[in-house]
């Protein structure tokens, strides 16, 4: 009995048939997936409101070193686009809201802080993941921002700036959570 011939790895294969979803709903997943990824790299919980009201996810962290509560939440709003390209030049980029959003977002005082976090994607698809025997690469990053106290600027959306330097991970999280442990704010 003849085996199958097996394709030769070093040759280009067609590339994968995607599904018909439109692509920004396909960028909600990714940036869900990468937000699943954080939080459980972190020791957090993540809830998802019913229905979300403007505020997408609700995160919790409990550790005995919280000396407001020994578990503290943050609000979480995702935001994703392709039209900010990968590893963006200078201390922050530019990101435009609409007003409603960021009303919600930039509301002080609060008893629950609330954060933004903005993944920024390749235009093609096809690069937005990469897999090894090793490791799963999600493409490309999110960063956050708090906007407490931001001013609403524009007519019907108003443009905030989005530091370089808050990359999103686990990390960053565990780190906003300590400080809001504190009583201070992400």
């Amino acid at each position: 009995m003849a085996l199958a011939a097996q394709p030769d790895p070093g040759t280009q294969h067609a590339p994968p048939l995607r599904g018909a979803l439109a692509t920004t709903a396909c960028m909600e997943t990714l940036q869900v997936g990468y937000l699943h990824a954080v939080v459980a790299a972190a020791g957090c919980t993540l809830s998802q409101p019913f229905p979300d009201n403007g505020i997408d996810w609700h995160i919790s962290h409990s550790a005995p070193g919280h000396t407001v509560d020994d578990e503290v939440t943050i609000k979480v709003q995702l935001k994703a686009t392709y039209q900010i390209p990968p590893h963006p030049p200078g201390p922050a980029f530019s990101f435009t809201l609409d007003n409603d959003h960021l009303v919600k977002l930039a509301r002080t005082p609060v008893a629950v802080h609330k954060i933004l976090v903005v993944m920024l994607v390749p235009r093609t698809q096809g690069d937005w993941l990469r897999a090894a025997h090793d490791r799963l690469d999600l493409r490309h990053c999110c960063y956050w921002t708090n906007l407490a106290g931001h001013p609403v600027t524009g007519r019907r959306r108003t443009t905030v700036r989005v530091p370089t330097t808050r990359i999103f991970d686990d990390r960053a999280l565990c780190e906003i959570m300590n400080r809001v442990g504190a009583g201070g704010t992400p």
